[in-house]
């Protein structure tokens, strides 16, 4: 006798369109297709199950954003519970599997000041123990490097009133004037990320020169409009679902849960215009640097960049080797590939335009240089990034 599908129900705030529960939600999908489950979307699963054995228990097991309620009825009932919130108050509880966002909050301090920038700042939502995580990293690697963060908190909903959304933009002006620029800040959600880089140009501030900022998860629309687009976090929510599901199959067979919370490490920053340059002191290489992240889409080369900022190519290049340790062709070179691997990532153009439109010309020339500088072929490196966003 075929067995009956075990029946999984699925509580994840699907009516909030973020990563972390979609893409957490299309993980449990591609497992629970695998398994031959009956998915079933329960946004009130706490309610639905019984509060007696004597029941018959609709679920085999949980998938949840899960809170307290869920948790203690589901142990009443021996119905296994995976958790995929990390600030829920029953995470003690019960097992979970999570981004590990203390590896992301290094990479994050690591990106900013790999960019030359020796001030730093930071913002976080209270009761985000996520948050929380990446912002101790941040901090440690940034003290590490001897430089130090300002840091500030707001409330995890700033827009549930238009008194909260005040006193929200009140705290970031209070904190902004605590800033030294050039400045890295790291900020928890791309609407905060946006909002800071309306009040950075309201200052007269300009994003990224003055303020580099890394904000929310990558939520794609967000980040990409409109100008400056955000460089942000790609967690890979969707290898979060597919782990979770992977392990309430365990706990469904009986077998014991993980000694210890399972971390999943994030696939990387996607990085974008609002960190894409460096920060330097020398003022000939900090106008040549500005022009080339204006220009590095056109047909431009290093007399181009010298005429540009007045200068003698030969003593551009002295600077660039002292500032820099590489030459201005280089920095060419470095433009034009990171914003090709953003089209091959975030896009399914061709790589012949993708090669015209981010400077290289030709789709050969492409080809070689990324051989060259990334180990891999454009079209290779498309593949092995979506492949890795599909696991």
């Amino acid at each position: 006798m075929t067995p009956k599908p075990r029946r999984v129900a699925i509580m994840l705030d699907l009516d909030w369109p973020y990563k972390r529960h979609t893409g957490i939600f299309a993980g449990t999908q591609q497992y629970a297709k695998e398994q031959g489950w009956h998915s079933i979307i329960d946004e009130f699963a706490h309610d639905t199950l019984p509060t007696r054995r004597s029941k018959p228990n609709p679920y085999d097991g949980v998938i949840a954003r899960a809170n307290t309620q869920l948790v203690k009825r589901a142990k009443r009932l021996g119905i296994p519970v995976v958790n995929v919130w990390l600030s829920s108050p029953a995470a003690e509880l019960v097992p979970g599997v999570f981004a590990d966002f203390t590896a992301s909050g290094r990479t994050q301090a690591e990106h900013l000041l790999a960019r030359g920038l020796r001030n730093f700042a930071a913002v976080v939502s209270f009761k985000n123990r996520g948050q929380a995580l990446e912002l101790y990293e941040f901090q440690k690697v940034i003290e590490e490097a001897g430089c130090s963060c300002v840091s500030t908190k707001i409330p995890q909903s700033t827009s549930k009133s238009l008194e909260t959304w005040r006193k929200t933009k009140k705290g970031i002006a209070a904190w902004m004037d605590r800033w030294q620029t050039p400045i890295g800040v790291r900020v928890g959600t791309e609407a905060i990320g946006r909002l800071i880089v309306q009040m950075s140009h309201e200052r007269g501030w300009r994003v990224p020169q003055d303020v580099a900022i890394i904000a929310g998860q990558n939520q794609e629309t967000s980040c990409e409009y409109p100008s400056p687009s955000l460089t942000s976090m790609e967690f890979g929510y969707e290898k979060i679902g597919y782990e979770s599901a992977k392990l309430l199959q365990r706990l469904m067979d009986g077998k014991t849960p993980p000694a210890q919370t399972s971390w999943l490490p994030p696939e990387g920053l996607v990085v974008r215009e609002s960190t894409d340059f460096f920060a330097v002191k020398d003022d000939l290489v900090a106008a040549a640097l500005e022009f080339i992240a204006a220009n590095s889409h056109r047909h431009i080369g290093q007399d181009d960049v010298s005429r540009a900022v007045a200068a003698q190519t030969r003593t551009l290049q002295l600077h660039f080797r002292k500032v820099l340790d590489r030459p201005i062709a280089a920095e060419i070179r470095r433009v034009r590939i990171e914003r090709a691997k953003r089209e091959l990532v975030q896009s399914n153009r061709r790589i012949s335009d993708i090669a015209r439109d981010v400077g290289f010309g030709t789709p050969n020339r492409m080809c070689e240089i990324f051989r060259r500088e990334v180990g891999f072929t454009p079209s290779q490196y498309r593949k092995q990034r979506k492949m890795e966003a599909e696991m």
